[in-house]
């Protein structure tokens, strides 16, 4: 248990930013699609940093603009990063609601 929780320090990432790309890897591994690891490394960074802008308003989670914003700027930073590589519509909704629920959920 431990050594999973500082398995973000061998990626170079920091433990919010790891949580979105095992959310990434599982994803893909459910799918069954290939994507390079930088990539998903670089993805994760982004995530997390769109996520915490929404995040800051502390009734995020209940604002339907918000979420609805949210959706959209993942999105976007989704087809930015060809992920997935494939057009795959389960694939953006899961990875949506499992970085809403890791920011709603995490603290």
């Amino acid at each position: 248990m431990k050594e999973e929780r500082n398995s973000f320090k061998n990626v170079g990432i920091d433990y919010e930013e790891k949580a979105f790309f095992d959310i990434l890897l599982a994803v893909s591994k459910k799918y069954e699609f290939e994507y390079p690891k930088d990539k998903m490394i670089a993805l994760s960074k982004e995530i997390r940093a769109v996520v915490d802008d929404k995040a800051k308003y502390t009734d995020w989670s209940t604002r339907e603009d918000i979420k609805a914003n949210l959706q959209v700027d993942l999105i976007i930073l989704l087809d930015k990063y060809g992920y997935p590589p494939v057009t795959i519509d389960d694939v953006y909704k899961e990875v949506l609601e499992q970085a809403e629920n890791f920011k709603k959920y995490a603290k």
